[in-house]
């Protein structure tokens, strides 16, 4: 089963314009193209990027949020209980009043302890200030990082300037080495924020940005409010990139990644400033995001993005592959959220300007 699942998979018709089969694909002649099993390296980069994290969180984060006025609160943990405990992780965190009796009495105790301890334990689960700056912290790293390596390995390439080449030769393109770098690097980071997801706080809607007009920024630019959520939401974004590093379509992808990550280092360098309640550099942040998110999500990810990837392949290919429609779908999909974020991000910035 699992033979014939893998063959159906790597089919040619799927992946490859007509007449071009897997075999072509062996480096030759000073060519070099991207493989499949090069993509199981992203696991081991993912760790390497969790150890980045780890340093970077705990060596800079911290100094960096005490020079900005940020505290490490220190909150009180309730006395060992294993009846309470059990409870509280099975049944309810916030149990009524008629079951803080029936615990009391299971625990000979008074109600008002029993409500102290659940009052204690529930603080224990939301995240303290210094905890969200760091992991904003590292996400601003990160998008940063990738967003000026990004600029240094596609200004210089001819499709950077003319989308028309990212087609030219396809699909016998060679890979360059600034390209799977920028690939695995990519991937590596959202396993590791796969992996890290049981650890990582929980952002809910009632995390807004107090104090800051950029109201509901948490709520509405968070990839996802759940556990389940985010792990769907990591596994399409490494699902996108590793179809298009299979398929070849590299120059694309290089694209794709870069319009998006010099947006986002703007959103968590905003929350960083609103963790330190530096109000007014947090709303100057937010609306340097919002101009960067019009232009790079509303106008250059449709009209230039889109337009290769739609429109551009049928003058290279009148039979367009499967994976045409696949990566196309998925695209569009994402274009869609992109206007709907856009549109949340014109509400805020039409309160903000108008309302005060």
């Amino acid at each position: 089963i699992l033979k014939t699942l893998n063959s159906w998979f790597w089919w040619e018709n799927i992946w490859m314009p007509v007449n071009v089969t897997w075999a072509h694909f062996v480096d030759r002649d000073g060519l070099v193209f991207p493989k499949p099993h090069q993509l199981y390296a992203t696991i081991p980069y993912a760790f390497v990027l969790l150890i980045i994290r780890f340093f970077s969180e705990r060596y800079v984060a911290i100094p960096l949020a005490k020079a900005l006025g940020i505290k490490n609160v220190r909150r009180v943990k309730p006395q060992p209980n294993p009846v309470l405990e059990s409870y509280f992780r099975e049944c309810s965190k916030h149990p009524s009043q008629s079951e803080i009796q029936g615990l009391a009495k299971k625990c000979n105790c008074t109600v008002r302890l029993v409500e102290k301890w659940f009052r204690r334990r529930r603080n224990l689960e939301i995240p303290t200030v210094l905890r969200k700056f760091q992991e904003a912290f590292w996400r601003f790293s990160f998008y940063l990082t990738s967003s000026i390596a990004g600029f240094i390995f596609l200004y210089d390439k001819p499709w950077f300037y003319d989308i028309w080449q990212t087609w030219v030769g396809y699909p016998f393109q060679t890979l360059l080495p600034s390209q799977y770098w920028y690939y695995m690097a990519e991937i590596g980071f959202y396993w590791s924020l796969l992996f890290t997801l049981g650890i990582d706080n929980k952002r809910k809607a009632s995390e807004t940005l107090k104090g800051c007009t950029c109201l509901a920024l948490p709520f509405f630019f968070s990839p996802s409010q759940d556990f389940m959520a985010h792990v769907v939401h990591h596994l399409a974004a490494i699902g996108l990139m590793s179809g298009s590093w299979c398929g070849n379509y590299v120059r694309l992808g290089t694209l794709v990644m870069f319009v998006h990550d010099t947006a986002d280092f703007w959103l968590e360098a905003a929350k960083m400033f609103n963790y330190a309640r530096w109000e007014k550099t947090c709303n100057m942040l937010f609306i340097i995001f919002s101009i960067a998110f019009f232009i790079t999500r509303i106008i250059l990810f449709p009209f230039w993005i889109l337009r290769a990837t739609l429109y551009q392949p049928t003058y290279y290919s009148t039979t367009p592959v499967i994976a045409y429609f696949l990566f196309n779908g998925q695209l569009l999909i994402l274009q869609g959220l992109h206007l709907y974020w856009g549109y949340l991000i014109f509400k805020i910035l039409r309160r903000f300007i108008f309302l005060k």
